[in-house]
This record gives structure tokens, sequence and C-alpha cells, in this order.
């Protein structure tokens, strides 16, 4: 299968009235001078996973945010490692995930550290953000008892990073090309996370979990798409 540009792949409801006009608006957005890209890092598993590509009215958002979008992507990552410190202490028999989890961890503190030092640089400092919605209301429907609690875990791991790299590929052309470097070294990594946690869910399962993917991935798409009213690198469309 080609390599699809993530703007034209939607399986989730139209956006409210509200959100289409701000979609219309985001067509004002002006690419920058410069030729870095990432969607042809972008691999065609993670387009199939995602329900839905990010609405271009989150972007014009992100552009509207610059400092926000960097001190949440800053949070994003040092919560990230935490998760996966979390698993590391919980799941201590199992050693393929605490191989994976071990490297995860390492990663996005690293990542955190990068992002950190790029803020630092632009005079952005670096403050504690109320978190968005979207990763709370997908744990909202992590169930209670293992393996089927660690599996939601992973699941909405892989989610989490899955979006993040699409969300990368989709900010780069609009972003300066310091940033947007950085943006495409973030896509290759966060792409094989994504791979890392689905494999670990299908992992603790003799039976196929494709029917819990499938509604997690839709709960996931109905928060890309429906509004928000504060701006985070999760966050919906605009209110």
């Amino acid at each position: 299968m080609s390599l699809q540009d993530p703007f034209l792949k939607s399986e989730v409801a139209p956006l409210t009235h509200e959100a289409s006009t701000l979609k219309r608006k985001a067509s004002l957005l002006v690419p920058a001078e410069h030729r870095v890209s990432a969607k042809e890092l972008l691999p065609d598993s993670l387009l199939d996973f995602l329900a839905c590509p990010t609405p271009p009215a989150w972007l014009e958002w992100a552009m509207e945010n610059p400092d926000i979008l960097l001190i949440d992507h800053a949070q994003c990552e040092k919560k990230a490692a935490s998760t996966a410190m979390n698993l590391l202490y919980r799941y201590v028999d199992q050693p393929l995930l605490l191989g994976k989890m071990s490297q995860l961890a390492r990663e996005e503190l690293l990542h955190f550290e990068q992002v950190v030092t790029l803020m630092r640089a632009r005079g952005i400092a670096y403050r504690n953000l109320s978190a968005s919605r979207y990763a709370g209301e997908l744990r909202s429907h992590v169930r209670t008892h293992d393996p089927e609690r660690l599996i939601d875990i992973l699941i909405i791991g892989a989610l989490i990073e899955a979006r993040s790299c699409e969300r990368f590929a989709c900010l780069i052309p609009y972003l300066d090309v310091e940033l947007a470097k950085f943006y495409r070294t973030l896509v290759k990594s966060e792409g094989r996370h994504f791979e890392d946690y689905l494999m670990l869910a299908r992992e603790q399962s003799r039976e196929p979990i494709n029917e819990r993917i499938a509604f997690l991935v839709n709960c996931e798409a109905e928060l890309i798409t429906t509004p928000d009213t504060a701006f985070r690198f999760h966050s919906g469309v605009p209110a």
C-alpha cells in the first residue's frame, strides 16, 4: 500500500459546525521555507492504526500557541517516561516488557531534556500545565484486573505514541528549520515505541485482541476530532 498523506485519511464522523469552520480557516496555514519532511517516515502500519488524521484546525491552533506546544510536549515526554517506569516496577516477571520499557524510559527522558534545552534557548520558561482530557479519558476505559488491565494500558500507550508521531510529521512543514529537524528525529523513535507497545499488548493474550484495539482506537479518534477549550499537544479541535 502506498504511503498516504495523513490529512487525507479519515474514518470518523464529520466535525461539528464550529470545528468545520475552523478547519476551513486552517487552509490559511503557510508552510515554512525549508524542505524538511517526515511523512515518508510514517509507516503504513501507523497510519492504518489511527482511525483519523490530525484535523488541520488543530494545526492552526498549534501555530498560534508555539510556547504551549513545546511546554506540553516536554510534559508528554516526562509522562511517557513515568508510564514506562511504572510498568517496570509493576510487571517484574515479564523480561520482554522490562527490556522494552527500560529502553523507552531512557529515550523519553532524553527527549524531555532535548525539549527543555530547546525551550531555554528560545527563552521559553518551563512550567506545569493542566493536563488535557486525552490520556485521562483513554485511561478511564482501562479494565480492573490483569491481564486485561495491562492489555488496555499497552494499547493506550501505542495510541499515544502513534498520535504523537503523526502530529510531529504534520507539524514539521510549518515549523522553523531547527524545530522541524528535531521533530523529524522524533518521528523515527515514536513510531518504534508504538510498535513495541502494540506487540507487548498482543503478547498478553492467547486470544486475538483486535476488538479491544478497535474500541480504544475509536475512543481516541473521538477525542482528537471533538472540541477542546485549551490547547495541548494531544487536544482535540478548538471549541
